[in-house]
């Protein structure tokens, strides 16, 4: 355990509409404990769908208006285009629908530079190849992003390439950051260190996953498949090949994090299915709930010792 004064860390992965997992985790950390999370943790950080609940804990929006996003809004968000399947031309959803939505969950107004807590969001810039993290204004050597709007960020972190356009903002092109941080405990912790002056022993880290799935390809398939080889619309999926890439990152953090960390400081919360576990599917919504729900009950006493 730290010896000296603790420095607590929220990191939530991306996950698309998985977020319910971690919201209602989040939700029902609330409800038993009473808890602030602007008084009792100290930076958060969130990918991704794991950016829109990060930023609303940072606006002081409640986890169950949060969650209540997710079930209000995750038909409309995920409402396919016509012809959404010629994926070679188009993204498969329109991301206007969720910025109008952020708007109203953040406000049209607010600003990064407003926010009083440390805020990490990861995203990649995409026109210049190299990785992109917007932050609140923690460090007087931040100037870029304090006249960011919250939304326009959370919107950049979640440009899910297939699934979204990327979002152009201030020249930058950007898209979603779980492309390099889909879990970004790691980052937050640099942070602390390196910005925030925190000695590494001291941090705790409250990371919160949105499901690992542990089939994504399979030796067997559809004979016209294995006729046609292993192409973006064959056998890797451009879908499947996505939803892959940000689950390997997460994974690969996490085994970092582990190494890095004492056990004591770390609690990860997060579950793992034999089945693909899709990015866009708003028919999840109770599943995820009963999953987060038995999660929360196992990791209720980890739970509390994080916040004590």
């Amino acid at each position: 355990m730290p010896t000296g004064e603790i420095f607590r860390i929220l990191a939530i992965d991306g996950g698309g509409y998985r977020g319910v997992y971690a919201a209602y985790i989040l939700k029902r950390i609330e409800e038993e404990y009473g808890v602030d999370w602007l008084k009792k943790i100290n930076l958060i950080a969130g990918t991704s769908t794991g950016a829109i609940i990060a930023a609303a804990l940072a606006c002081n929006v409640p986890a169950s208006k949060i969650l209540d996003f997710y079930k209000k809004y995750g038909q409309r968000i995920f409402k396919k285009r016509f012809l959404h399947w010629l994926g070679l031309f188009a993204s498969r959803y329109d991301n206007k629908e969720l910025e109008n939505i952020l708007k109203d969950l953040y406000g049209d107004e607010r600003k990064l530079g407003q926010i009083d807590i440390p805020l990490v969001l990861p995203a990649s810039d995409i026109r210049n190849g190299c990785v992109h993290v917007l932050k609140s204004s923690y460090d007087k050597e931040f100037y870029r992003d304090k006249n960011r709007l919250v939304y326009k960020a959370v919107l950049a972190s979640c440009s899910a390439p297939t699934y979204f356009d990327p979002y152009d903002m201030d020249n930058y092109l950007l898209a979603d950051g779980g492309l390099w941080a889909n879990n970004p405990a790691l980052i937050a912790a640099i942070e602390a260190k390196r910005r925030l002056s925190q000695n590494m022993d001291n941090l705790m880290i409250l990371s919160i996953g949105t499901g690992e799935g542990r089939k994504f390809y399979s030796q067997d398939g559809h004979w016209w498949k294995k006729f046609l080889g292993w192409g973006f619309l064959t056998r890797w999926g451009r879908q499947k090949f996505i939803e892959m890439l940000f689950s390997l990152q997460s994974q690969t953090t996490n085994n970092m994090i582990g190494l890095l960390f004492e056990p004591s400081q770390i609690l990860r919360i997060n579950f793992k299915s034999d089945k693909t576990l899709k990015l866009d599917d708003p028919n999840e919504y109770n599943d995820l709930i009963c999953l987060a729900d038995k999660d929360f009950t196992y990791n209720s006493q980890r739970i509390q010792e994080f916040l004590d």
